[in-house]
């Protein structure tokens, strides 16, 4: 019989994080004077993806391993080396996130898909997110809007703030409303390459699944292609298409940002806690290494091992062998070498080395 427990920690958690946005919404909207209502099935969605992706990522951060490098990473970056660990923490998120190098040894092909798939999404997001709480918003210019004869001015807000204005047909104006389009392509372009490498890499056809591995790329290239066919419609169709697109473009979307806690997005989310691992390692390189006992040779860092022994004793995982040493200070090499010998004197010991 299936069960479910509820983890009320990270409920309450999740709980203030979706209060805390539907507060922003109205503060950044004015009182969603600014709101589109024509977005508000959007806002439900992300409202509920909010939700969810905190409450998963509470519960994430409650295991042991998790909060130890969640928390020696704000130890570490704010320490007495700040700025280093700062510029060494933008320079991996630019890196890895921005530029997703850290699948680039696994292969070109598979990099071109990530750096793709991941540029579109991203830029997708930052203007969807905050057009969609009403945090920032297009109005045309009062004054050239009332005469036919002007150039159009259009006024970008965030927050209800002008922020800067451009013309109708400039090339701002055609990066500005166009940006969604091209994400869309590059979102189409990464998936292609995706799918091309599971129909074509024959440990991926033995291994994948609908659920794991299909359906996030049909649900991404869904949201592209009604994304484009809303663009579409108003280019060439005059927006007789309109509505049909509008629906079928929400409901992918909703889908989307409602399974993201749940299924393999989310790893989306958990990713940039990656980059709090290479300021661990920094760290505790420039603290020493440890040294194996048995083969006498550095093998990771000893903040490493101390750490690892905490989170073993705290999950009643007992490495201890007497009062000076445990099995953790030895490297994986050494332990190796340490059971061939022990195998080696209890055949010995018995007298016979086969059988």
């Amino acid at each position: 019989m299936f069960s479910y427990h509820l983890n009320k920690k990270a409920f309450w958690i999740a709980a203030l994080a979706t209060l805390l946005l539907l507060a922003l919404v109205f503060i950044g909207s004015r009182n969603l004077q600014n709101f589109d209502a024509a977005l508000i099935a959007y806002l439900f969605g992300t409202v509920f993806a909010t939700f969810g992706i905190v409450y998963r990522y509470a519960v994430w951060l409650q295991r042991p391993p998790t909060w130890l490098y969640f928390k020696r990473t704000w130890q570490i970056l704010f320490s007495g080396r700040f700025l280093p660990y700062l510029w060494l923490f933008l320079r991996k998120s630019v890196r890895n996130i921005g530029f997703q190098y850290f699948i680039r040894p696994r292969g070109s092909r598979r990099w071109w898909g990530h750096f793709l798939l991941a540029t579109g999404c991203m830029l997708a997001f930052a203007v969807t997110i905050p057009l969609t709480l009403g945090w920032i918003h297009f109005t045309m210019n009062p004054a050239t809007g009332m005469d036919p004869e002007m150039n159009k001015l259009y006024e970008a807000h965030v927050f209800g703030f002008k922020v800067f204005e451009f013309r109708l047909g400039s090339i701002i104006a055609s990066l500005i409303f166009n940006v969604l389009s091209w994400s869309s392509w590059l979102v189409i372009i990464g998936v292609g390459l995706f799918i091309y490498r599971r129909f074509t890499n024959g440990g991926l056809i033995a291994t994948q699944s609908f659920e794991g591995d299909w359906l996030p790329l049909i649900l991404l290239v869904a949201i592209a292609v009604t994304g484009l066919g809303l663009s579409y419609d108003y280019a060439f169709l005059g927006g007789t298409t309109y509505e049909f697109m509008a629906v079928t473009h929400a409901v992918t979307v909703i889908v989307f940002l409602v399974w993201i806690p749940f299924g393999k997005f989310f790893h989306i989310i958990q990713r940039p806690a990656q980059i709090g691992v290479y300021l661990y390692h920094t760290e505790g390189n420039r603290k020493g290494m440890a040294v194996c006992p048995h083969t006498g040779k550095e093998f990771t860092s000893q903040q490493h091992v101390d750490d690892l022994k905490a989170v073993t004793q705290e999950l009643g995982i007992d490495f201890t062998i007497d009062e000076h040493r445990s099995h953790l200070d030895y490297s994986p090499e050494g332990k190796r070498s340490m059971l061939a010998q022990a195998h080696l004197k209890a055949r010995q010991e018995s007298g016979r080395y086969f059988g």
